[in-house]
């Protein structure tokens, strides 16, 4: 089973995300950790962004295709794989298609978590995690249960992220507005496209998911 995930920051996308390679044995392919790696790791893909990206300019679509192509030849993404980040465009989408068709798969859902956007100003307002472990709290839904204790390691220092704040949520609403907005008719066109609340809990967010991919199986 092969996805993309869709929804702004802060919609939930990476509790999601964790929980299925948790749950299904998927694995998320996020462009930027899959970039990194390839530096990192010295693939000739690898070498090739980390010229381009010396040379302060963008990654082209080629370069990011061939570091996706190499990443699905991975046995680990033989459960699936939860793409997040790519694609942005209908030229990325069709070149996503070609991927995993030439390696005997395809995409079965893209599904995009729709939220409100005061209410995600709200919720993106009030998060932080632990400094040591990274466990995600929130002021008004998720207080660690003795304060200042962190429910998992037990550390005592917490962060905030500095760009979590209203007017950063609604650039990056409209951001991925019209980043998402190629994409979407050409997934809908192919009838992939499931919508979910992603203002829901996460327990039912992770349930309205499961029932769209448990009805494909």
């Amino acid at each position: 089973m092969n996805i993309i995930l869709l929804g702004p920051p802060g919609a939930g996308k990476g509790t999601q995300a964790k929980r299925l390679e948790q749950e299904r044995g998927m694995v998320q392919l996020s462009t930027g950790d899959m970039l990194r790696a390839a530096v990192k790791a010295g693939s000739p893909v690898g070498l090739q962004a980390k010229a381009v990206m010396d040379a302060g300019e963008l990654v082209s679509d080629a370069i990011v295709s061939g570091i996706i192509g190499e990443r699905l030849d991975m046995e680990d993404t033989l459960n699936g794989a939860i793409f997040d980040g790519y694609p942005r465009t209908a030229a990325q989408a069709e070149s996503l298609d070609a991927l995993l068709s030439e390696r005997g798969r395809k995409l079965d859902f893209v599904i995009e978590l729709e939220v409100n956007e005061d209410a995600l100003v709200e919720r993106v307002e009030g998060r932080f995690t632990c400094a040591n472990c990274g466990e995600g709290y929130h002021d008004k839904f998720k207080l660690p249960k003795v304060e200042g204790t962190c429910d998992v390691c037990g550390h005592h220092e917490f962060k905030r992220r500095p760009d979590d704040n209203a007017e950063t949520v609604r650039t990056r609403m409209a951001e991925y507005r019209a980043k998402t907005a190629p994409i979407l008719p050409f997934y809908e066109a192919k009838g992939l496209v499931r919508k979910v609340d992603g203002m829901a809990d996460i327990a039912d967010v992770g349930a309205q998911i499961d029932a769209i991919l448990d009805a494909k199986a």
